[in-house]
């Protein structure tokens, strides 16, 4: 069975994802998009493909069984809800959502819906080094976990286009869901420090170290610097009771000659996690083929937008922001193969 696709947004990540849906996967075919621009879209698609005016249009149409929102942040809630609605399998670039009340509207429309549709795009967890770093984890040889420390460095970001906010309510967001799923834990506190600013880009505040505190009592330092000028340099240690666990440096040819021993290390994003781009993808397939979804979930969506948020109230405070959480409803707690039944009652913030 071929998976008929149709993707919302266009951009630099839309365009990459119907380059790996139609180049690299199988099992897939893109028959439609849509884009504020249509002359990118109509550039994007491949031959044959509709391109509609509307992301509403799109997700009514009969040719179109699965989604891929590739739009931007403050455009998902409508998408989300307008695909479950439709009871179409959906995969959504993060932010899943851009506030708490939009995360808890989709995950009351999933609830109702009665089984996972959305599958949010956390591509580090479908990464093959992350994959053995929690294979080591949650083999316990190392005792507990204690400390994680995160590391994210871009070599530049685009001027006028990424904010002093973005740091914490779009990049932190991959590295609050990877600390989660590695620990196995709910985040609980976010502090945020400020060194001096990099000269790199001084209209931007960069860079920040955030800290996130687990429900367990691990803490998780997270270094976000997005003008570091050397390139894309993603890291992660993990410090338990016996030893501790690194991600390790990336294959590449390793150079000696006169100025010393030298690595490659990647540009950007895209060569860093395409193999892992193309796992999330072949997992997402699979699962949408079969009318579900498996992978990070509408609540995974939740605890990285109220981690974003935390993060930006702790900028302004100075200070421990708590995260309070809804009670985690039992559709995320079992396999979504598992989860077909019913799931009707209303939730309730935790404590409430």
């Amino acid at each position: 069975m071929t998976l008929s696709v149709g993707v919302i947004g266009t951009g630099m990540i839309g365009r990459d994802h119907i380059r790996r849906l139609t180049q690299v996967l199988s099992g897939v075919k893109i028959v439609a998009a849509t884009d504020i621009d249509r002359g990118r879209a109509e550039a994007a698609v491949p031959d044959g493909a509709e391109v509609f005016d509307t992301p509403r249009a799109l997700i009514q149409s009969d040719k179109v069984q699965a989604i891929v929102i590739c739009s931007w942040g403050p455009a998902h809630e409508e998408q989300l809800l307008a695909c479950i609605a439709a009871g179409k399998p959906v995969f959504c670039e993060k932010p899943m959502v851009t506030s708490e009340a939009a995360a808890l509207r989709v995950i009351e429309a999933e609830i109702a819906s009665g089984r996972r549709l959305v599958q949010v795009g956390f591509m580090r967890r479908f990464d093959a080094d992350y994959r053995r770093l929690k294979a080591v984890i949650n083999g316990g040889t190392l005792g507990a976990p204690l400390m994680y420390h995160s590391v994210h460095r871009n070599a530049s970001v685009p001027a006028g286009l990424y904010t002093s906010e973005m740091p914490l309510n779009d990049t932190l967001v991959h590295d609050a869901d990877i600390s989660r799923w590695l620990l196995s834990d709910e985040i609980t506190g976010v502090e945020v420090r400020l060194p001096r600013r990099s000269r790199q880009n001084e209209e931007l505040r960069d860079p920040h170290l955030v800290l996130l505190h687990m429900g367990s009592g691990a803490i998780v330092d997270v270094e976000i610097s997005v003008n570091i000028a050397y390139g894309y340099d993603i890291r992660g240690e993990v410090s338990c009771e016996l030893g501790v666990a690194a991600l390790p440096n990336r294959p590449a040819t390793v150079i000696s000659d006169a100025h010393g021993i030298r690595q490659a290390i990647p540009e950007d994003w895209r060569e860093r996690f395409i193999e892992a781009y193309d796992q999330e993808f072949r997992e997402w397939i699979a699962a949408a083929a079969a009318g579900t979804a498996t992978g990070p979930s509408a609540w995974d969506g939740y605890a990285a937008t109220l981690t974003a948020d935390a993060a930006l109230r702790a900028v302004a405070s100075g200070g421990l922001e708590r995260i309070s959480m809804i009670e985690k409803p039992r559709l995320y707690e079992i396999p979504a193969v598992l989860a077909a039944e019913q799931f009707g009652a209303p939730f309730t913030r935790a404590g409430s």
